[in-house]
């Protein structure tokens, strides 16, 4: 290699660490900043249907289900729907 290929390699590779670099510390930051929030909070939202439910059963209309992994899940809803 002539020496002007070797320049512009070693700029390419120095431009290269520092734009990694740059990018690892913004996201290092980022990251610590999540750890140092506590989460002591938990949100629940009350619906009238369960949406998890409802999309099952629009899939079920659409196609036949190959297993029945979500019948155990749809048998628990309903029986809490009929003791409200």
């Amino acid at each position: 290699m002539n020496e002007k290929q070797e320049r512009d390699q070693e700029l390419q590779r120095r431009l290269s660490e520092l734009l990694t670099e740059g990018e690892l510390e913004a996201g290092e930051v980022q990251e610590e900043g999540r750890r140092r929030i506590s989460h002591p909070y938990e949100i629940v939202i009350q619906t009238k249907h369960d949406p998890i439910a409802e999309e099952i059963r629009a899939y079920r209309r659409l196609g036949k289900e190959l297993d029945d992994r979500y019948d155990k899940y749809l048998e628990q809803v309903e029986s809490q729907n009929r003791e409200k």
